[in-house]
């Protein structure tokens, strides 16, 4: 249900897979996302069990409402019952024990984590996000607060691979003259974009030397959920925390 990994400096990184939920089809089973048609006590549930598969109270964790953006929120706790989540691709914390998630079923979930600082981040990578720039963001945001590019941790998780990622020649063109690491081409021979490599080429840039880069195509594999593959689906969930 979990891929969790660890850095012995204390901080926390967790993706999920589809398998160990309670939904239904077609979002079965560990359907994390709230806004894709799924039963809400089925969402709720789900959510219980990914936190108690990471030893991580359910309500210490802070999701977003994701909207392939690039704008940032810093938190220092959950959302009141009472609060409007602001529509953010990225949250930042300096709270130790405060979860991060983000949402995916294709698009790269990035985490980030200076354990030295205290400072954490999770943020959607799409690909218009990764275009607008919303890892940058993340990273002045955490640099802002103190935080040392040299110092991050940076893990992506399960994302539709360049070899898959099939798009118009015009659209490759204008994301590969925004980010060029992110030009590809699909195992059939088609114009591609490859939304991890830009990240990981920004990440790079930015001086994030610590990155490790999930093997897993989301839109491969069938333990994971896919927007691209079975358009009504669930969402995948990254998780992000610091003792």
């Amino acid at each position: 249900m979990i891929g969790q990994r660890e850095s012995a400096s204390g901080a926390h990184f967790g993706f999920t897979d589809r398998w160990g939920g309670v939904s239904a089809a077609p979002y079965e089973e560990l359907n994390l996302g709230g806004a894709v048609g799924d039963d809400p006590g089925a969402v709720r549930t789900n959510r219980e069990l990914a936190a108690k598969a990471l030893d991580v109270e359910p309500d210490r964790v802070v999701w977003m409402n994701q909207v392939h953006g690039a704008d940032v929120a810093v938190v220092d706790g959950p959302w009141g019952s009472s609060t409007v989540i602001p529509s953010v691709d990225a949250i930042v914390t300096t709270r130790r024990g405060l979860a991060l998630a983000v949402l995916t079923a294709d698009c790269v979930p990035v985490l980030l984590a200076d354990p030295v600082a205290g400072i954490a981040a999770a943020a959607h990578a799409g690909r218009p996000g990764m275009i607008a720039g919303v890892v940058p963001a993340a990273l002045r945001a955490m640099t802002e607060l103190g935080a040392e590019p040299s110092r991050i941790i940076a893990r992506t998780g399960p994302t539709v691979c360049g070899r898959c990622y099939e798009v118009p020649e015009a659209m490759r063109a204008e994301v590969s003259a925004v980010e060029p690491a992110a030009y590809a081409e699909t195992s059939w021979g088609t114009p591609a974009v490859d939304v991890s490599a830009g990240v990981h080429a920004q990440l790079e840039r930015l001086g994030v030397r610590d990155r490790e880069q999930s093997p897993v195509c989301t839109l491969e594999s069938r333990d994971h959920f896919s927007y691209r593959r079975d358009r009504t689906t669930g969402r995948l969930a990254g998780y992000v925390w610091l003792d």
